[in-house]
């Protein structure tokens, strides 16, 4: 499983990481450290928290919104829904939510995962999804 500093999680949250670090002192996110002391966030509870504060459990006053100037969403995946043939992917950026409907084939060459880090490219009404 993928872990993420409070850095990286500040940056899919689309929050700065002081408001990160608040949020993992208040206990609104579980952390653990690693050998070198960082305080770690493990991906699938970062993906569950990301949902949480998109649907209005968060950002407050420290909430930094997003531009699709370059078209690119970095975030984290949330949720995978394989079908035979057809796959699902969903993304959290920031309070963005994005789905794409690609092949299971493609989903599983990248290895998409809940928790793992994502970046969302849309182009027209195309979403597609490159793995970070």
């Amino acid at each position: 499983m993928q872990s993420y500093t409070i850095g990286q999680a500040a940056r899919l949250l689309g929050v700065s990481p002081d408001t990160a670090r608040r949020w993992a002192d208040a206990g609104r996110v579980v952390t653990h450290r690693d050998e070198g002391g960082r305080r770690l966030i493990d991906g699938r509870d970062l993906a569950a928290f990301s949902v949480e504060v998109a649907q209005g459990g968060g950002a407050g006053e420290d909430e930094v919104s997003y531009t699709t100037a370059r078209n690119a969403f970095p975030g984290i995946v949330t949720a995978v829904k394989l079908g035979d043939v057809a796959a699902q992917v969903e993304i959290q950026a920031g309070p963005h939510r994005l789905v794409s409907l690609l092949t299971r084939e493609a989903v599983e060459e990248l290895g998409l995962e809940v928790g793992m880090q994502a970046t969302a490219r849309v182009k027209s009404t195309n979403v597609h999804i490159d793995r970070a």
